[in-house]
């Protein structure tokens, strides 16, 4: 078997379904059927999905895993949470200073002064 083969090529609308064939039984049921958004999801939004599943939806640990940054982890799920139809939450400007402290990239003085704008 082989995946969906999604995105299609100039196709901007969710595929349907018209049979679905239960092998065990033999049963074929014809139709319309849509699929859910999770189902129509890119291969790269896919695998950051069960990634995400996988560690308990800890971004940190997304990023330790991917070993990318923060911010890149926050964006890749920010598009997934927009393919799945969810507008992703407007960050707080604090939430990169404290990162950045924890990361040992700022010190504690450079935090407090960025925190106090």
């Amino acid at each position: 078997m082989r995946p969906l083969p999604l995105p299609f090529p100039d196709e901007t609308e969710s595929p349907l379904v018209t049979e679905l064939r239960f092998p065990t039984s033999g049963v074929t049921v014809r139709g319309v059927f849509e699929l859910n958004e999770f189902a129509v999801l890119t291969p790269d939004n896919l695998e950051f999905l069960r990634l995400y599943i996988r560690v308990r939806g800890n971004l940190k640990e997304v990023e330790r895993v991917l070993g990318v940054s923060y911010p890149t982890v926050r964006a890749r799920f920010d598009t997934l949470l927009r393919a799945i139809g969810y507008e992703p939450e407007m960050a707080d400007p604090h939430d990169e200073v404290l990162e950045k402290l924890e990361r040992g990239e700022i010190t504690p003085d450079e935090a407090a002064r960025k925190l106090r704008r």
